[in-house]
């Protein structure tokens, strides 16, 4: 799957999205990660209420399941959304680095349910209504 990081230095998640000079954007697998991409922005990317910045960012990122950001407004976020790429949001700045490998760790065992819905964009859904079934009736009897 796609990640993608907005970042200032390519090392760490440390910018706003909207404020971003640059997207990183990796190729992540359980066992393997390769950075596929830097996508670097110009002009005025801090005035605010400029939606037409966003628009080459969501273009940067509309292939990626995944954007780790260290802010995102509520708009922006909306339209990241509506892309069907989750956004996720760091405290404080965190290397890249350390994120892929925390999400290989995560993809090698079982990934929560957030994780397996993100990991099937792209992907024709399925549904398969006895193993859902089988988990309703084991959550009801718990």
């Amino acid at each position: 799957m796609k990640i993608a990081f907005a970042t200032e230095n390519l090392i760490d998640v440390d910018a706003h999205f909207g404020w971003a000079k640059k997207i990183a954007i990796y190729e992540v697998q359980p066992d393997a990660s390769r950075l596929v991409e830097i996508v670097e922005f110009a002009g005025d990317l801090a005035e605010d209420g400029t939606e037409d910045k966003l628009v080459p960012k969501l273009d940067a990122v509309r292939d990626c399941a995944m954007l780790y950001v260290a802010a995102i407004g509520g708009s922006a976020a909306a339209k990241v959304v509506n892309l069907r790429v989750h956004p996720v949001k760091v405290t404080n700045p965190q290397p890249i680095a350390s994120i892929i490998e925390r999400l290989q760790e995560v993809l090698k065992g079982t990934p929560p349910p957030w994780l397996r819905k993100v990991l099937l964009k792209g992907r024709e859904r399925s549904f398969d209504f006895d193993a859902e079934h089988d988990a309703a009736s084991e959550a009801e009897h718990a």
